[in-house]
């Protein structure tokens, strides 16, 4: 470590996850942190893609109405969270891959689809066709076409996984950007309070013009919103998250939801149930020590932002 925290730093870029990753580090004058993350990064994404033909997700994925694959631990775990949190009908749903490249909102080939093709799809994506084993580690998908994508999930807790590798580096302090996941990691070197600055996206305008800032303790902010992947056909836009329940792009007056937490991967989660929600949750997170709040932006670019316990502070 080297003093003046704030004007020494280090950072390296790479492409992974199919996004940009943008990784800072301060006080450090060794790069091997950030290659050791990267190599972290790399190692997770060959586990976990769907975009690849052999990872052990798409293991798993092949084997759908034949038998059960075993997986290592860290993918397991994370199917693992990510079934149990479908399984809670809010909006996540990690089952939903088989209607996401039905539609392909914000890929080559993007349509509208009937409804026929629709409900097949739909029909493979319960959750509760997934047999977890935690004796051998193995996942098994009971019925032929059914497909796990832990996209909604994976950036979130690869992002809390380098913030371990950091901490375990005794890195004081540092940014982790998983392509627009963010996790601050120690105290910022530039306030005194050791709070980050956080800006939230206006979906109307360029990008990096905010509608409020706020500032927040070590921990990490993470949006979904209908702004970045849309189709439009005959007049009629439409965003890539799609409702399990219908099958559809949800209809909603939100376009972005923001949340503000200690963990990424429980910002990943909770984006989507308030998302889902369509408007704030009354006493959502304030049974837990982990989450600090939410901003809400709607199609108008107005703005609710919730703070829990008083962990976020909104710069006027």
């Amino acid at each position: 470590m080297i003093n003046n925290l704030a004007s020494q730093k280090l950072t390296k870029t790479t492409h992974a996850l199919g996004t940009r990753i943008v990784l800072t580090v301060m006080g450090e004058t060794d790069e091997k942190v950030l290659d050791d993350s990267i190599a972290l990064i790399q190692l997770y994404e060959q586990q976990l893609t769907v975009n690849a033909p052999v990872s052990e997700v798409m293991a798993v994925n092949n084997a759908s109405g034949k038998h059960a694959v075993q997986v290592s631990p860290s993918t397991f775990a994370l199917i693992k969270t990510a079934v149990e949190q479908s399984r809670q009908h809010f909006g996540f749903n990690a089952l939903i891959g088989p209607l996401v490249k039905l539609w392909k909102i914000g890929f080559a080939g993007a349509n509208v689809p009937s409804e026929t093709d629709i409900s097949k799809r739909l029909a493979l994506s319960n959750a509760a066709n997934v047999v977890l084993n935690d004796a051998d580690q193995s996942v098994y998908l009971t019925e032929p076409g059914m497909e796990l994508d832990l996209g909604g999930i994976a950036k979130g807790y690869i992002a809390d996984r380098i913030r371990d590798l950091w901490r375990a580096n005794g890195v004081q302090a540092g940014i982790i950007n998983l392509g627009g996941n963010i996790e601050f990691v120690g105290t910022s070197p530039k306030r005194d309070n050791g709070q980050w600055l956080v800006g939230v996206q206006a979906p109307t305008k360029a990008r990096g013009e905010d509608l409020l800032t706020v500032l927040m303790p070590a921990g990490s902010a993470v949006t979904s919103g209908t702004y970045e992947r849309v189709l439009v056909k005959n007049g009629h836009r439409y965003h890539h998250l799609l409702s399990p329940e219908t099958g559809h792009p949800l209809q909603t007056h939100v376009s972005g939801v923001t949340i503000f937490a200690r963990d990424s991967i429980t910002c990943e989660i909770e984006t989507k149930r308030l998302f889902f929600a369509g408007k704030p949750i009354p006493g959502w997170g304030e049974d837990r020590d982990d989450i600090y709040g939410a901003a809400f932006v709607y199609d108008d670019d107005t703005v609710d932002l919730v703070i829990v316990h008083h962990r976020l502070k909104l710069i006027e």
